[in-house]
């Protein structure tokens, strides 16, 4: 009964940075299946990383909108880029895209983004959803929080059931399909199912 003699050492331990994926209001949210990284059961990569598909989605929806932006205006970040709007309060983002000259302005460091993205792209989570209940959930509280920090449009493409969530600040958020086209910013447009048609064959 109750907890064993190695999870008690843990937390008093606590739980290692480094299994920390975002931080809301002061409060952790942890990498799926930390616990069992705790336990030696997996290994901190495998936790973190994605899966092929995920980033295959990621470098297909990179490469086509690179050729599409006005790259003078406009840099787009990936590789889990940390967004920081509020004190003890950040988020990892898949692909953001941002105003170029105000990101530049903050300076090229070390820390995270302080300015809002125009638009922001995810796929899937490497949260760990049990205390949410679900992804939804999870989705809903992160989307919020990025459109209250000043993040124009939010786009949530799900590899499990591949719907995608399109989120903007004072309009109906909606759920549809992969193969529904999707209008990203600037008359720029993105289909993903697409896209991963178009690579299948080339």
């Amino acid at each position: 009964m109750g907890i064993d003699i190695k999870e008690k050492k843990q937390k008093r331990r606590g739980i290692p940075k480094a299994l920390i994926y975002e931080m809301r209001c002061g409060k952790p949210i942890y990498y799926r299946d930390y616990d069992k990284v705790l336990k030696g059961e997996k290994t901190l990569e495998e936790v973190i990383g994605s899966s092929k598909l995920q980033a295959i989605i990621v470098a297909l929806i990179i490469g086509y909108l690179s050729a599409k932006i006005n790259r003078n205006k406009y840099l787009i970040l990936t590789n889990e880029a940390g967004f920081q709007w509020a004190p003890r309060t950040w988020r990892n983002l898949d692909i953001a895209i941002f105003n170029k000259k105000k990101l530049l302005e903050e300076g090229l460091d070390e820390k995270y983004a302080k300015t809002p993205p125009e638009i922001v792209i995810e796929i899937d989570t490497k949260a760990d959803l049990r205390k949410y209940g679900d992804f939804l959930n999870y989705a809903k509280e992160k989307i919020q929080d990025l459109l209250d920090a000043g993040v124009k449009r939010i786009i949530w493409y799900t590899t499990f059931d591949k719907k995608v969530i399109v989120a903007e600040k004072g309009k109906r958020w909606f759920i549809t399909d992969w193969n529904d086209t999707i209008e990203v910013f600037d008359d720029i447009k993105l289909n993903l199912e697409e896209l991963l048609e178009e690579e299948k064959k080339s």
